[in-house]
């Protein structure tokens, strides 16, 4: 693996190991605490999974996940290189660092936002390298007597053929959280 992918990784690993700091008084009763600590570490194992695959496609490169945390998660997770301040930090990183800007509830949401940056840059890569080939085939539209010419891979357009691929490899509720 590239040192880049490897250094980014690892800080991405770092940032989603740390304790997620719930507040007990946010929360009405002790059950719904409960559920919502169940989802955030539902988020750990799925992060864990995504970047496991991400991890082994060595076509997966730096750059790619950089490219992915600009617009996955509404760009909120930015990345820090070494030796650059970020607009969050003014001091310079010493090793690549996660910088992130909370939406509503940091606990919540910061796992998510790692997810959503590998499972972009994994659907960019699956559709770049390990899709098939497109017949250009003519499918019916949404509404009787369109017809829209398409792109039709095993008569199902790209989007529909990538989401298939990733219930596949992830199963059903893994694809429909971050492949859809």
């Amino acid at each position: 693996m590239e040192p880049r992918k490897q250094a980014i990784l690892t800080a991405l690993d770092t940032f989603v190991r740390q304790r997620p700091g719930m507040e007990p008084g946010n929360y009405s009763d002790a059950a719904s605490y409960r559920s919502e600590s169940r989802s955030i570490t539902k988020d750990l194992h799925d992060y864990r999974v995504i970047r496991r695959t991400v991890e082994l496609r060595d076509s997966i490169t730096a750059d790619m996940i950089l490219e992915a945390s600009q617009s996955a998660y509404s760009g909120r997770l930015q990345f820090s290189e070494p030796g650059k301040a970020s607009i969050y930090d003014t001091r310079p990183a010493k090793v690549w660092r996660v910088d992130y800007c909370t939406g509503q509830y940091f606990p919540t949401e910061y796992r998510k936002a790692a997810c959503a940056v590998l499972a972009s840059a994994l659907w960019a890569w699956t559709r770049e390298h390990a899709m098939p080939k497109h017949s250009g085939a003519r499918l019916r539209g949404n509404y009787p007597g369109s017809e829209a010419v398409h792109d039709n891979i095993d008569g199902k357009t790209p989007g529909d053929w990538l989401r298939a691929h990733f219930r596949k490899l992830f199963g059903a509720r893994m694809a429909a959280r971050w492949f859809s």
